[in-house]
């Protein structure tokens, strides 16, 4: 059967696929464009799923914001490499998805990979197809979003690879835009000391523990021994709890004050924040690109 090249083309556009696979998708359906479309699309799922296993740490952070800063969702999509995250389509299916997190209120990435992005098409379909069109593994790895009460959620981009929410309690603006700055650069693990995860505390314990079992005393003596160690370093945890904790921080746009200060000037609290790392957790593979471009040339 002859295809024409006015066909061809036709479906070119509507998939954004190559000249050779579109060819061979209206071959397979007897130049129905279409069915065309249709085939394209299925066996399009199927590549991608072959792609599944293959690491993807790099990707983009992006923010979804209500127009009065009363609602802000934060959301990590990964790919393989920095070139495909830096591409118009990844970056606009990281930011859709952002928007419909937040506008649909939903509250899991269970809930966003079933959810519409398109008339008709899912937030995973589409994945999909951008990783059979694209060559690359993509993941929707995690969002959160944040409500405000009375005041306000700020927000913050450090290129693609940092971002951070935070909610206060006032309706200033730049305070918030500030806040989530400083959280972006100092990477605090809490919001106050009495905040603290337990497992952060629990390891300064062992570490003065240990301390003590290496003198060799009877269990009671060493525990007499931990009781008084924390009790000396009292003033060191003290300077520890402000180097981790954000209220405990000096603030980097003036280190001559704490967030906590700068928060009581401004009559403004810290309600909660959220920061995100890309590709944080994620063990990366180690490649050798010279070589897959060689195989890849090679058709392997």
């Amino acid at each position: 059967m002859s295809i024409s090249a006015q066909l061809v083309k036709e479906l070119r556009e509507r998939t954004g696929a190559g000249m050779m696979e579109c060819k061979k998708a209206l071959l397979e359906t007897n130049g129905d464009i279409e069915a065309a479309v249709e085939y394209m699309r299925k066996t399009g799922l199927a590549k991608a799923d072959k792609k599944a296993g293959r690491v993807a740490a790099e990707g983009a952070l992006v923010v979804s914001i209500s127009d009065d800063a009363k609602e802000a969702t934060i959301l990590e999509a990964n790919c393989e490499t920095d070139f495909v995250a830096m591409g118009d389509e990844f970056r606009g299916f990281a930011n859709r998805l952002a928007e419909v997190a937040r506008t649909q209120k939903l509250a899991d990435i269970d809930a966003l990979n079933a959810a519409e992005v398109a008339p008709g098409v899912t937030a995973d379909e589409r994945r999909r197809e951008l990783v059979a069109k694209i060559g690359e593994n993509m993941t929707i790895r995690r969002f959160v979003t944040l409500t405000a009460g009375s005041g306000v959620i700020g927000h913050y981009l450090h290129g693609q690879k940092i971002g951070v929410l935070v909610e206060i309690t006032t309706g200033d603006v730049e305070l918030a835009k500030d806040i989530a700055m400083h959280i972006a650069a100092s990477n605090p693990i809490s919001l106050d000391a009495a905040s603290l995860p337990q497992d952060f505390l629990d390891k300064e314990n062992e570490i003065h523990r240990a301390k003590a079992e290496q003198s060799g005393k009877p269990a009671n003596i060493i525990e007499k021994m931990v009781e008084g160690a924390m009790k000396m370093v009292e003033g060191a945890m003290k300077k520890l709890f402000g180097e981790v904790t954000l209220k405990g921080q000096s603030f980097v746009k003036n280190p001559d004050i704490t967030v906590e200060q700068l928060l009581k000037e401004k009559g403004a609290d810290v309600v909660q924040f959220t920061r995100f790392e890309l590709g944080e957790g994620i063990e990366k593979e180690e490649s050798d690109f010279v070589a897959e471009v060689m195989a890849q040339a090679k058709g392997v």
